[in-house]
């Protein structure tokens, strides 16, 4: 018996690569003695960041399509299921991993359940706790609206009131269910031959209530199987903010209801639908505005009232009175100060989180170079005060760094001041696996007060060492033990603050709980530092501010040009964010790394551009640019 996999992906390598390892580490002897054949199709939609080129190099045998364009999900799978031979066939996410026995479970559950046309199994997330989604019911209007109200999360258990996720059923116990969800969903290809494949009107969400409403109709019916696991990490969290997902995620609903449901009602709920589409994009707008605003804001204040109390004190002390300075310093002068030291602080990372107060330290530093150069130039009657300056500098470094430490004492989620440079951990697994893992957390630069290793399972013992340890994170080794060993005990071990990660084997990553949410949360050994916001940020800032500067010096850098047909060309390029002045692998670029050297062979191009990413500078763009810049 052939079993076709098939993997949609985009954007998450070392999520794939554990997902695949997982997939053929799996068993294949089914109950009656068949083995089970294995056939795993890749499909990425225009990844950027290296997974078809890992998949193709650590996985020969994947059938791997590469499309030019992200399709969707829906397309992409349709894509690959008109080309699977297999006699079962299985969607599957990237972010997951299944357990060794998963597919000889699901595979002899359709044998003996011939009225079975799809099934899905009990999936956890990175911590092992169970996801509703599991386990879902039709997007009925009712069941729409108790989920939409968040009355739902009210009465869990209700058969009427949580019907969207049939909470009235036990998540152990093998059940009937209406919708399979798309990260795992199993059926037969005599189902498939039958309903046709995913309908392509969704591009994200809901082909997958589609197509399992389409099973039903179709005389089968869908199972759930808690008893095998599949891990999904899952950055829900995060993309539920946001308004696409709310209006991808709604107008998914809406073409399901006004599809298949009919008359007054369907019309009435589909108008409720796009009312809630807007309500809920408006609100997740407002809201994503007041987050990243409040802080801002709130420095801005802070410092504002800073420089406001030291110029009342200077004029006590110096007894000159209150209005020895004018009304345009407090209302002009001092905001612009404030201004610059912000806009300094941020473009050095001082607002990403996780927090970094040197990051902070360090923009504000080169803000007061920038002012006491800019004071220097300013017309002597426009000289107000240079110790106001420096002390209003380091009112507004100090009241920043407060706030930081406040915040992260009270627990606001990215502002935790102890970073994983300072971790207390504990490795469960093998000696060796313990020597494995203390060489690759040197090699990603991230040191640890200890490192602890044990081999005891046992969740009662485990729970008290991570206490006396006073552990940060746990690390189990997959190389020594059982993925649904490891499920069990992150849903059993009950300590809080801890991350839990998992090893694979013979890998050179470590995927955590988090990971999905945050690129710095990925810990790998080869993570291109030019993909943190800082740096993006950086490099955007140093392609507008160049090329401004080039666009305004035109009149006699292009006389000299060599290619004087491309030189406006290409700066406008570069100031809408077409291009890049220097490009690296997915992002088009003026010139490349490569232009760092003369006549640089395609093998030593791919090594600069590598060391490129991974050590980006803005100097080296500046290096690149300054040395080709008669090529524009």
């Amino acid at each position: 018996m052939k079993l076709s996999v098939v993997i949609v992906n985009y954007n998450v390598k070392y999520f794939l690569k554990q997902c695949l390892a997982s997939v053929y580490g799996s068993e294949r002897t089914l109950a009656d003695g068949e083995e089970l054949q294995l056939e795993v199709w890749v499909v990425d939609n225009d990844s950027v960041d290296g997974s078809v080129e890992m998949v193709r190099r650590d996985f020969p045998e994947v059938q791997v399509i590469e499309n030019k364009e992200n399709v969707g999900f829906a397309k992409a799978n349709n894509m690959a299921l008109k080309q699977a031979a297999g006699y079962i066939m299985l969607l599957l996410n990237p972010d997951t991993v299944v357990e060794r026995d998963t597919f000889v479970h699901c595979a002899d559950f359709l044998q003996g359940h011939t009225d079975c046309g799809g099934l899905t199994v009990k999936m956890v997330d990175g911590r092992g706790r169970f996801l509703k989604e599991s386990k879902r019911g039709f997007p009925t209007p009712q069941a729409s609206f108790y989920k939409i109200s968040g009355l739902i999360k009210l009465m869990p258990r209700s058969r009427r009131v949580a019907a969207y996720y049939m909470g009235h059923l036990p998540e152990d116990e093998t059940n009937e269910i209406e919708i399979l969800p798309g990260a795992f969903l199993m059926l037969r290809r005599e189902v498939y031959e039958k309903i046709g494949g995913l309908d392509e009107s969704y591009f994200m969400y809901g082909e997958d209530i589609d197509f399992s409403w389409r099973i039903r109709l179709a005389g089968w019916k869908n199972y759930y199987l808690p008893e095998t696991h599949i891990i999904h990490y899952k950055g829900e969290s995060t993309r539920k903010g946001s308004m696409n997902y709310v209006y991808t995620f709604y107008n998914a609903m809406s073409i399901f209801v006004k599809r298949y449901f009919s008359g007054g009602g369907a019309r009435l709920f589909t108008l409720l639908l796009h009312l809630a589409i807007w309500l809920r994009a408006a609100g997740a707008w407002a809201g994503r505005i007041a987050r990243k605003a409040a802080l801002p804001l709130w420095d801005l204040a802070t410092a504002w009232g800073g420089f406001v109390l030291l110029k009342m004190l200077w004029e006590h002390l110096k007894g000159v009175g209150p209005d020895y300075y004018p009304a345009e310093y407090t209302l002009a002068v001092i905001p612009l100060y404030v201004l610059i030291l912000m806009a300094s602080s941020w473009l050095n990372g001082g607002y990403d989180k996780p927090v970094r107060l040197g990051r902070i330290a360090r923009g504000m530093g080169v803000g007061v170079l920038l002012l006491l150069a800019f004071y220097s130039l300013l017309d002597e009657s426009q000289r107000y005060s240079r110790m106001l300056l420096l002390l209003g500098s380091a009112w507004t470094l100090t009241s920043a760094l407060l706030t930081r430490v406040v915040l992260g004492v009270l627990g606001v989620k990215g502002y935790a001041l102890r970073t994983r440079t300072r971790s207390n951990i504990v490795v469960v697994g093998g000696e060796q696996e313990r020597a494995r893992i203390e060489a690759l957390y040197r090699s990603l630069g991230v040191g640890a007060e200890q490192i602890a290793s044990t081999s005891d399972t046992d969740p009662e013992r485990l729970q008290k060492l991570l206490r006396i340890e006073h552990a940060d994170e746990v690390i189990f080794c997959g190389r020594d033990i059982d993925l649904k060993q490891i499920i069990e005990l992150m849903a059993q071990l009950r300590t809080s603050g801890v991350e839990y990660r998992i090893a694979p084997t013979d890998s050179d990553f470590i995927i955590g709980s988090d990971s999905i949410l945050s690129a710095d949360s990925l810990l790998i050994a080869d993570l291109d530092t030019i993909s943190t916001d800082t740096s993006r940020r950086t490099k955007r800032t140093f392609d507008l501010v160049t090329a401004l500067l080039l666009t305004l010096l035109s009149p006699i850098l292009f006389w000299f040009q060599r290619r004087k047909g491309r030189y406006f060309a290409d700066c406008l390029s570069v100031l809408v964010g077409r291009q890049t002045w220097v490009g690296y692998t997915g992002h088009r670029g003026v010139f490349s790394p490569a232009d760092m050297i003369d006549n640089a062979t395609p093998e030593l191009a791919e090594r600069l551009t590598l060391r490129y990413m991974r050590h980006y500078r803005a100097t080296t763009d500046f290096a690149i640019l300054a040395r080709n810049w008669r090529n524009l």
